[in-house]
């Protein structure tokens, strides 16, 4: 029943988005009636799914996402769409959040912006530091709620090296947080907590980090791979005298495989990843590094298990159905596909201390906006807690 009440409202909220999302779209490039059109094809595309929703986490709420995808030069043929993914939720209960993660690719792919950018006013969980605090502390009003009005700011600059596929250059990361109404048990009894400042009143953290980040590249479409490999690490330093509150380093690696299996048919492939966050010095319970996004183990609550090590291994295979394109029938139900995926997590105060392991599995609907840009409904299951979490966002997790 608890699944139902998550999925009913969502295949409501697909229906209402299917009819304007597929209206606002554009996807020309297997129409016939648009190849023989005179009209020059728009440079800016424009897709949006939304209505009603409801998760666990928020309770109800209207969300969805929206999809801008452009060329930052239209006559530029070595650069790929650049993509500006926004994920947004008006919370029924009080408050939103607001995701964007854009790509942007400019001069013959030799300079990109990536990054994101997250505003949000909602009520969130503190459930403590380390394996075992994360998972035996009760989530409630009185336990680990407290209201939170967060902004982040972290965008990251990379320059192509020479000719190659590697790419290097300098990242921000600034982050303001203001918490309000915490609960009993966090300003009477959570060590970190009143260490770090805070109050019955609540706790402000302003934070800022400058570093960089390395990354080899040779995915054929970086949204949406079907082929190639993709490798990024970066390094975070956070220091007083340029604004932050606290001083602390962050370290990231990930690794990102696609493969392609034509022996299942067009557009069938397998990616995984691996990837793994470790923060040192005197980290702020809110940086502590956190699973339960919805581009890791989707399933879990974000920032249920947080310590100051992470890692995660994931698996999915991505399948679209591919129908005859000559009827309007086919090109349509050509838009949709499926994902599933299984994967495992750790945390620990290192890399090689673990202290828990967190298995993930789940499955999600995807629906082609645009042309190799998907929509996703994704609901992943946490064994651990037997919960299952819904999301949904543009362009696939990894």
């Amino acid at each position: 029943m608890r699944l139902l009440k998550i999925v009913l409202p969502l295949l409501i909220m697909l229906s209402f988005g299917a009819i304007h999302g597929f209206a606002q779209e554009a996807n020309p490039s297997d129409s016939l009636t648009h190849q023989q059109s005179e009209k020059p094809e728009k440079n800016l595309k424009f897709s949006i799914l939304g209505g009603p929703g409801y998760t666990p986490d928020f309770g109800p709420l209207i969300g969805g996402s929206m999809l801008f995808t452009f060329k930052t030069n239209p006559d530029d043929s070595l650069i790929n769409r650049s993509n500006v993914p926004v994920a947004f939720a008006w919370l029924i209960n009080g408050g939103f959040n607001t995701v964007i993660r854009p790509q942007l690719f400019f001069n013959q792919d030799r300079f990109r912006i990536f990054g994101s950018f997250v505003l949000k006013n909602n009520v969130e969980n503190y459930y403590g530091v380390g394996y075992e605090n994360n998972k035996s502390q009760v989530r409630s009003d009185s336990t680990t709620a407290y209201a939170s009005v967060a902004l982040n700011f972290n965008p990251v600059f990379l320059f192509r090296w020479q000719e190659s596929d590697f790419f290097i250059g300098p990242q921000i990361d600034i982050s303001k947080t203001n918490i309000t109404d915490p609960a009993n048990d966090l300003w009477q009894s959570d060590s970190l907590y009143i260490a770090q400042g805070g109050t019955e009143a609540g706790a402000e953290f302003t934070n800022v980090g400058l570093g960089f980040q390395v990354s080899y590249d040779t995915r054929d479409f970086p949204a949406n791979a079907t082929k190639g490999l993709y490798f990024t690490a970066s390094a975070l330093f956070y220091e007083r005298f340029y604004g932050s509150d606290y001083r602390f380093q962050s370290y990231q690696f990930e690794y990102r495989q696609y493969k392609a299996l034509p022996f299942l048919g067009e557009r069938r492939n397998l990616a995984w990843t691996v990837a793994n966050t470790t923060v040192s010095g005197d980290v702020p319970w809110t940086s502590m590094a956190m699973l339960g996004s919805p581009f890791d183990l989707r399933g879990y609550y974000l920032g249920q298990f947080r310590d100051q090590s992470t890692s995660y291994a994931i698996l999915e295979y991505r399948h679209m159905f591919n129908f005859n394109k000559d009827r309007w029938a086919g090109r349509f139900f050509s838009k949709f596909g499926f994902a599933t995926w299984g994967g495992m997590g750790a945390v620990g105060p290192t890399p090689f201390d673990v202290e828990g392991w967190l298995p993930n599995f789940g499955a999600g609907l995807r629906i082609e906006v645009q042309p190799r840009m998907n929509f996703r409904m994704d609901i992943g299951r946490d064994p651990i807690n037997k919960q299952n979490l819904l999301y949904f966002n543009m362009t696939e997790a990894f």
